[in-house]
């Protein structure tokens, strides 16, 4: 499933990341690489979300969320 449609409260590990060269570094230089829990805090308008990643806030907008494959779907502690 893609980032873009996944529901608040839940956790998500992210499978793969399908954006240009530079922003994909960039995610990755800020903590997210295959496999890392991300956490669904907030929904912000059409894909756009706010998650917790390795303990910071982020706000990820739809043209990044559109391309962020994600596996699971578990409730937060």
């Amino acid at each position: 499933m893609l980032l873009k449609d996944a529901q608040i409260g839940l956790t998500y590990v992210v499978e793969k990341i399908s954006l240009p060269f530079q922003l994909e570094r960039r995610l990755e230089a800020l903590g997210m690489t295959k496999g890392t829990p991300i956490s669904i805090l907030n929904r912000k308008g059409k894909g756009i979300l706010i998650i917790k990643l390795r303990g910071t806030r982020f706000a990820l907008g739809y043209n990044i969320t559109k391309n962020i494959e994600v596996k699971g779907g578990e409730q937060n502690e």
